[in-house]
């Protein structure tokens, strides 16, 4: 049975929290407002966090804007015309409901498939992420060696105090850009 206890509320709420509003609804609003939407950001933030509190009993802790469902969602091959784009959504929300039902289904019939099968699958399917986030960590001249040196050492998955390769990958990039910063000064 489900128990309340502060330990739960800093050690899995609160980062959950923060996570949720850095990394799918600001970035959410900012694929809107990209797109040519002036969502209100207020109301939008309010409505997840009830749906949120709703359904956190049903395990569905972080209900958010989706921002990698917002920038499917809002581009011009979805439809020409902006206002049309909305018609999207509720075929990612059945989409939603088909993996929900389904769910056990789908994962038996992957825990059958080749590991290597499904790494090269899911590779593919990260490859234009990747090629974007480089593509953007890369651009500024100045900012190419941490830039680098930040995507080298997060790849190479390297654990220290066992902390894993992203928390390193950030830190050996934050450092190169403050010694950057220092040499050219």
């Amino acid at each position: 049975m489900p128990s309340f206890s502060v330990t739960s509320v800093v050690g899995l709420a609160l980062p959950l929290y923060l996570v949720t509003m850095a990394s799918q609804n600001l970035s959410g609003l900012a694929v809107l407002k990209a797109a040519g939407y002036e969502p209100p950001a207020g109301p939008l933030i309010a409505v997840t966090g009830l749906v949120s509190l709703l359904t956190a009993p049903f395990n569905a802790l972080t209900s958010n804007l989706a921002a990698i469902s917002a920038a499917i969602c809002t581009g011009p091959d979805v439809h020409p015309d902006p206002a049309e784009r909305w018609k999207t959504g509720p075929f990612y929300a059945l989409a939603y409901v088909v993996f929900a039902l389904f769910g056990a289904s789908l994962v038996a019939v992957f825990a059958v498939l080749p590991p290597s099968l499904i790494l090269l699958v899911a590779g593919l399917g990260l490859l234009g992420a990747l090629a974007n986030a480089l593509a953007i960590a890369l651009k500024v001249e100045d900012k190419r060696i941490a830039g680098t040196v930040t995507f080298a050492v997060t790849a190479s998955g390297v654990t220290f105090a066992g902390i894993g390769s992203a928390f390193w990958g950030l830190a050996a990039g934050l450092i190169v850009l403050a010694l950057d910063r220092v040499k050219f000064r």
